[in-house]
């Protein structure tokens, strides 16, 4: 009999244990802001220029962030193996298939040729039916221009080539809608 109390003790306080562990983690969540991140901190004269550098577009063709200057740029770093990254992607293909004509998208990937692969990536994309623009860091150019040490990362960056914002983290729908909006007026 006292072995079965025993094992009643433990189920119940796992279970309290677990209650409490799922109440923290949605508080904690509701409370996370995204405006609370880490701004990245540009080193060149004019601090608000954005750092430029060279990537690989879908057709193997090196391409230069100031190739996108003159129209608004949102420039996502990220990987498939990184789970916040992975989270965030269907926001941002939504905010690319609303905002397209206004803003240009550069969704970065970290292709390392062992965790992430040009090809790879591209099915991965393509499985998941995301519509954006993809661009492959596989020199690293991007990586180090900004000092990238954690995924996923998001610069916004106005039609001058001014950086407005620029997030550490995975960031929501609604700070994504905000800084669009922010680009565009």
């Amino acid at each position: 009999m006292k072995k079965y109390i025993k094992i009643i003790v433990y189920l119940i306080s796992f279970i309290v244990v677990i209650i409490l562990a799922i109440f923290g983690y949605n508080y904690l969540t509701r409370r996370y802001s995204p405006d609370e991140t880490v701004i990245i901190e540009n080193k060149q004269e004019d601090s608000n220029q954005a750092t430029d550098f060279e990537v690989l577009n879908m057709e193997g063709e090196k391409v230069k962030l100031s190739d996108f200057f003159g129209k608004p740029i949102i420039v996502n770093f990220w990987a498939t193996w990184c789970g916040p990254c992975k989270m965030e992607l269907f926001e941002f293909n939504e905010a690319y298939k609303n905002n397209n004509q206004e803003v240009e998208f550069l969704m970065v990937n970290l292709t390392d040729g062992y965790n992430d692969t040009v090809e790879g990536v591209k099915q991965f994309v393509k499985n998941s039916n995301y519509e954006f623009p993809l661009f492959f860091d596989t020199e690293y150019s991007a990586t180090n221009a900004y000092g990238i040490y954690s995924i996923p990362q998001t610069l916004f960056i106005d039609k001058e080539g001014k950086i407005l914002k620029s997030f550490k983290g995975m960031i929501n729908k609604e700070t994504l809608e905000k800084y669009i909006e922010k680009l565009i007026h």
